[in-house]
């Protein structure tokens, strides 16, 4: 082969996955969920809400006026100002200030990161341990089925809360004070991953069931391939629609679950606090007059829940085709 066949050769194959970008693209656009998505103008509001959350975190040693985590920066001669636009506001405190000087708009921005990523990592290790679970049990069946969906079911029993709540105080006190921030922020995301993996589970179960009496599957079989590759290329991506569904509405409710802990005292500390954290601050001088340190920290918690909730209702109904 001469050398100018080399890159004519790397410049087709280039060309090829372009063409092959370019078809799934326009599939994508031509499909009926995106254009279910196009129809609803609450869904596409609450999607723009959604990545805005998300950009804010990503962005958030840009746009915040100081590292509320880093206790150099703070200063009490701040503390308990009012925002912006009231008679006692200064600049550049947008939101006011809380009791120990921090910015609220800074500690907005800084508590959403450690909302969102104990939400998405919480789901992401309950998902994953959920469909390992529901492909093992609904695949081999027998007593691995039966011994997987006995836990699932002692489980349902418990609130996941409660679930969580439990994981969290065994941990504290096996660890006591060596706890600093990013461990609590690991054992809260062990926790509510622990607390969620059921739904997963018994969702890939029922699919599993129905898809592995199906040919394809008897011919994977046939020809000899092992049991993790028949489950994880051929069986799960039949499954997919619904977890998805789950992932959507169980991202809301780990960062609900999440603050919830940091409310009750069980969660992220004051010095890395996240959005239920700064509620549990705030909650302290709501009567005092600085209504601001509470009510900014909930309203942009029930504002991000809202919104993926919605964006979960909307996926739930578009993935159904008995609803096309």
């Amino acid at each position: 082969m001469s050398d100018a066949a080399v890159p004519h050769k790397a410049n087709s194959n280039a060309s090829h996955a372009g063409r092959r970008t370019g078809h799934w693209f326009r599939r994508a656009l031509e499909s009926d969920v995106f254009y279910s998505f196009r129809r609803s103008r609450l869904t596409m509001a609450a999607a723009a809400v959604t990545f805005l959350f998300f950009l804010l975190a990503i962005s958030a040693p840009i746009l915040a006026v100081q590292n509320p985590f880093d206790p150099a920066q703070l200063q009490l001669m701040n503390s308990r100002i009012a925002p912006l636009w009231m008679a006692d506001g200064q600049s550049p405190f947008l939101f006011g200030t809380d009791e120990q000087g921090r910015d609220v708009f800074s500690a907005i921005l800084y508590g959403l990161r450690i909302s969102l990523t104990v939400g998405v990592l919480g789901v992401l290790f309950s998902g994953t341990l959920g469909i390992i679970l529901g492909l093992m049990a609904g695949y081999f069946g027998g007593a691995v089925d039966g011994l997987i969906m006995r836990i699932a079911d002692v489980q349902l029993t418990f609130p996941a809360i409660l679930i969580a709540l439990l994981i969290n105080g065994v941990a504290k006190s096996m660890f006591g004070n060596r706890l600093d921030a990013m461990s609590t922020l690991a054992v809260l995301v062990f926790a509510i991953g622990l607390s969620f993996w059921v739904q997963y589970a018994r969702t890939v179960r029922g699919s599993v069931m129905v898809e592995k009496n199906k040919d394809y599957v008897a011919a994977a079989q046939l020809i000899g391939l092992p049991a993790p590759v028949i489950m994880l290329r051929h069986v799960l991506p039949n499954a997919m629609g619904p977890i998805l569904v789950i992932a959507t509405i169980n991202l809301a409710l780990a960062i609900i679950t999440e603050a919830t802990l940091s409310f009750l005292g069980a969660g992220m500390p004051d010095t890395m606090p996240s959005l239920g954290t700064l509620i549990r601050i705030g909650n302290n001088y709501l009567f005092a007059g600085e209504w601001w340190i509470v009510a900014f920290p909930g309203f942009a918690l029930a504002a991000l829940i809202l919104s993926i909730n919605l964006l979960g209702d909307w996926l739930r109904d578009a993935l159904n085709p008995k609803l096309r």
